[in-house]
């Protein structure tokens, strides 16, 4: 980290979500530890690479640097640099809002995403009990056919007569 102390456009930073950075891990998703995100920080992204020095590195000289946004118009596509220019005429107010608006958006779908992942997942539990049960169901039947036919002793005799 050391590396980065002085740099302008790089920030490296160690965060303990389970004291006072808390409320930054909630406000940027932070749902594991360790977490190491990405971009800009207005909109951080998770990465996923390797977590030794050199898979870091070379993901870093690879995918970070100047990106899209307001100070690097000349790196945006035609269609981000309309969206940008639309949110400068907005007034603070209005970006405001517009952002709380999206956010409320992204959140139910969220939600309702989080809803139906919950629903199967019960449905999941649920058919690996059934599973479990037949299971249980299947050998407790197996056991007592076998003990009723005689099935190991079956075996132990075929078995000593084909030593002889």
């Amino acid at each position: 980290m050391d590396e980065f102390k002085d740099s302008k456009t790089a920030l490296v930073a160690d965060v303990d979500c389970t004291a006072g950075g808390q409320s930054l891990c909630e406000t940027h998703q932070v749902k594991g530890y360790p977490t190491i995100k990405h971009g800009d920080p207005n909109d951080l992204q998770d990465y996923n690479g390797g977590r030794d020095f050199a898979s870091l590195q070379s993901f870093a000289q690879e995918n970070l640097g100047p990106t899209c946004g307001p100070d690097n118009v000349d790196l945006c596509s035609d269609e981000d640099k309309a969206l940008i220019e639309k949110f400068q005429k907005m007034d603070p107010d209005e970006l405001d809002l517009a952002i709380e608006e999206a956010d409320n958006k992204v959140k139910k779908i969220e939600e309702k995403s989080k809803k139906a992942v919950d629903g199967l997942n019960k449905k999941i539990q649920d058919m690996q009990k059934n599973i479990e049960k037949e299971q249980k169901k299947k050998d407790d039947a197996v056991k007592k056919e076998s003990k009723k036919i005689g099935l190991r002793v079956m075996r132990a005799v075929a078995a000593a007569k084909k030593k002889k």
